[in-house]
């Protein structure tokens, strides 16, 4: 990506060593007992409801030329996304549902080919994106409940949406997917739990987030910056960003850019987690001090606050948690 010199992501990973091949002896060949066709459960053994049951058979069956057994998946994506707040177990019935997970990665791979022009051409409709999100809204599902999360991530199935994020195009399918796709690793930020932190600190996240904060629409880019937020409430990744110039400059600077975008067109759901972006960042005594010199002069102000930008004014009026949060900044930052 563009935001990191590779000489930054060097330092913090290194290189990864090649393996010599091992030459072992051969090992006699046991016969391998082949298991019985796997089936999905008895509703009646799971709790689970009759047409759930019969939604999550439909989503199993595949194309395989028939166009009938395709419509009758797009319909069970379409029911299933619409049950997720209110079937509880929907996550594991879907995860331990032989096929089902399956499925939802063949609807988003099936994608992957839409992408390639989408900045010069985009081709990618309407309804394909449509089904997409609904798949997507499944994975939201198994990302969000505390038996599936763990097993989501070890399957690295996250990795499976960043092509999504990685798209330009501002057409309205594209932007679904990467609003959907955003949605998902929000669901997994919102836990706090280090495990996952760990896990997207060791991808293109950040980098991905950055570009959608500073290209994106409103609604993306508010998504985008609440994971950033996230990501650096933890220690990890404060730790992270901070560790290197390029990495807490390439920050500073997007944040900054949206700043100037929220003095022309004002939005206090934004400014919230850019605020809180900043605040965060002021615990790390480096980067604290790097913030006393570059803060952007949309929030530049002594602790009254009255010499902000007029429009940046009446967005905090809106919400007292993020006014007493810059105050608190510029407190910390020692503006008179």
């Amino acid at each position: 990506m563009e935001y990191y010199p590779q000489g930054a992501q060097g330092v913090a990973f290194g290189a990864h060593a090649g393996l010599g091949r091992m030459h072992l002896p051969a090992a006699p060949v046991a016969p391998v007992a082949v298991p019985p066709a796997q089936v999905p459960p008895d509703p009646r053994q799971v709790g689970m409801d009759e047409q759930v049951y019969l939604l999550v058979l439909d989503l199993q069956k595949g194309y395989s030329g028939s166009s009938e057994k395709g419509d009758e998946r797009e319909n069970a994506l379409l029911e299933l996304s619409k049950r997720r707040e209110s079937l509880q177990d929907l996550a594991p019935i879907l995860w331990h549902s032989w096929g089902s997970v399956v499925a939802l990665i063949q609807e988003i791979v099936s994608i992957y080919p839409h992408l390639a022009n989408s900045a010069a051409q985009p081709q990618l409709t309407a309804n394909a994106s449509n089904r997409v999100c609904n798949s997507l809204a499944l994975m939201q599902c198994l990302a969000s409940h505390p038996e599936t999360r763990p097993l989501f991530l070890k399957a690295q199935i996250p990795l499976l949406l960043y092509p999504f994020l990685n798209t330009v195009s501002a057409d309205r399918p594209f932007e679904y997917l990467r609003l959907t796709s955003l949605g998902v690793i929000g669901a997994l930020v919102k836990v706090d739990d280090p495990e996952v932190i760990s896990f997207l600190l060791q991808t293109e996240i950040i980098p991905l987030c950055l570009r959608i904060m500073e290209n994106g629409s409103e609604l993306s880019k508010t998504v985008a910056t609440f994971i950033v937020q996230k990501l650096l409430l933890d220690d990890q990744g404060l730790q992270y960003v901070c560790f290197t110039a390029e990495r807490f400059y390439a920050v500073a600077k997007v944040l900054a850019k949206m700043v100037e975008v929220l003095v022309q067109l004002p939005s206090i759901r934004l400014l919230k987690h850019v605020v809180r972006c900043y605040l965060r960042l002021c615990d790390s005594a480096i980067a604290k001090e790097v913030l006393k010199t570059c803060l952007p002069d949309g929030l530049q102000s002594d602790p009254s606050l009255q010499r902000l930008p007029e429009s940046i004014l009446s967005s905090l009026e809106e919400d007292p948690a993020t006014k007493r949060w810059l105050v608190t900044l510029l407190t910390t930052l020692q503006y008179r």
